[in-house]
């Protein structure tokens, strides 16, 4: 039997701590949220090792890191509604559900999406939804929202998603740039985003958020 409580610490204390992440949230969080649980059964074993988890179809868990330092980046309050994308399997939608009052989460595969609202259910998770649906629609029906975070990288962010963070919200995206991905938290102001860089991690990106190839006359 794995001792995943030990290797839940090691994680926070070799992977997040060492990045700067020191609000007592994110560690409660994340030393509370039994991330074996929400990876596929061939990946428990790999749970907690610092890298990105493979999913089907070209999806990944984002490595606890790059979650941790978004989540910090965000400055997330415990009164707070945010829109997870992305979900997986649901863990990153139990650490944010540890940590603020709801979680509205998406996933676009049908079946994932069940998969992650049944773990959520059976940890004990009752503040948060998973919505299956394309991951560029959102869920608008359980916003606006005072954050959005995307489970992935992205090359470009579809009007339809930003639209649903409230005046004075908050959203973190890893950009898709080459090599390195760029992680950004935009804060919306008067109806628009303004991008702050945070710090580079890397991820495939999402279905539907690819840049559309432009063809020049």
């Amino acid at each position: 039997m794995a001792d995943y409580s030990t290797r839940r610490t090691m994680m926070v204390d070799t992977q997040i701590r060492p990045s700067d992440v020191t609000k007592f949230p994110i560690i409660d969080a994340m030393l509370s949220v039994p991330r074996e649980a929400y990876v596929p059964d061939d990946q428990r074993e790999a749970a907690y090792v610092g890298e990105n988890l493979p999913l089907s179809a070209g999806r990944v868990v984002l490595e606890p890191r790059t979650l941790a330092k978004m989540l910090d980046a965000l400055d997330l309050q415990a009164n707070e509604v945010v829109l997870d994308i992305a979900c997986g399997l649901g863990y990153s939608t139990a650490v944010l559900a540890h940590m603020v009052d709801f979680v509205a989460a998406v996933e676009d595969d049908e079946t994932r999406a069940e998969e992650a609202q049944s773990i959520l259910s059976e940890q004990g998770v009752d503040n948060a939804a998973v919505i299956a649906g394309p991951l560029t629609e959102g869920a608008a029906k359980s916003g606006p929202y005072d954050v959005i975070i995307l489970q992935g990288a992205v090359e470009v962010l579809p009007d339809a998603l930003l639209s649903q963070l409230k005046e004075g919200g908050r959203i973190a995206a890893l950009f898709a740039e080459g090599e390195l991905g760029t992680v950004r938290v935009g804060y919306k102001l008067d109806g628009r985003i303004n991008w702050r860089m945070a710090f580079n991690a890397n991820a495939p990106v999402l279905p539907g958020f690819e840049q559309k190839a432009s063809f020049a006359l």
